[in-house]
């Protein structure tokens, strides 16, 4: 299965996107007196093809996020093959039936946020041998069209897949409203981490990513500034 096509197939500017971006996170990390290695750059190449991959990985960008498992087996495999450093973050609402092939094909799921799916994705680890970090996603505004559980649950649950998963469970992931000040949710997020001593925070996109960076985010999640808008 090909990919969707986009509006910008030569990917000539993802070397220039990925460098403003960089220079963004750093300058961040740096008011927020951080070192830049202490955030990580996931470039979300979600509807993209390889070929936009191809450009960032020539541009030494190694941490890619997609939010369809279908999608990412078509790319993936073989980009992985040729590029062993790369790893791969899924970070789109996952179906219990596609677990396995999640933890078949990720390096970092970022979206286990309900009880049934912490059972699929234990099934799955079992059934392929193969373990890849997890994020717990919390739905921080407690919205109802939004993935994530919510955050009167999410102390119980996150403490439930530590006795589960042990350190396979290393942080949390979200996506604050899109209306409004995100800080207070990514605060909200980073001090439920540190009470469950989790060192990992998947949060902020290309909107709000310094704003994340200011409240501790390790990981952040941007597609547009580095590949352009999507069809």
């Amino acid at each position: 299965m090909s990919a969707p096509a986009t509006t910008n197939p030569s990917y000539s500017n993802v070397a220039a996107g990925l460098s403003a971006v960089r220079a963004r996170i750093a300058a961040a990390a740096a008011r927020a007196a951080r070192p830049p290695d202490s955030v990580r750059l996931v470039a979300v190449s979600k509807t993209h093809p390889a070929e936009a991959v191809l450009a960032a990985l020539a541009a030494q960008q190694t941490r890619f996020g997609e939010n369809r498992v279908q999608e990412a087996a078509a790319k993936f495999p073989a980009l992985r093959a040729s590029h062993p450093a790369l790893r791969l973050h899924l970070i789109g609402a996952l179906q219990t039936n596609k677990a396995r092939d999640a933890v078949r094909l990720a390096d970092v799921i970022e979206v286990l946020d309900r009880p049934r799916l912490a059972d699929a994705i234990a099934d799955a680890i079992q059934k392929e041998g193969r373990t890849p970090d997890l994020l717990v996603q919390v739905n921080v505004g407690d919205e109802a069209q939004k993935a994530g559980i919510a955050t009167a649950e999410a102390d119980g649950f996150i403490a439930a897949c530590q006795a589960r998963f042990g350190a396979a469970l290393t942080g949390l992931m979200c996506i604050p409203p899109a209306e409004g000040d995100p800080g207070p949710h990514f605060a909200w997020l980073a001090a439920c981490a540190a009470r469950h001593g989790l060192a990992t925070l998947s949060m902020g996109m290309s909107a709000d990513f310094e704003a994340a960076i200011v409240h501790g985010a390790t990981h952040v999640r941007v597609g547009t500034a580095i590949f352009g808008h999507r069809a």
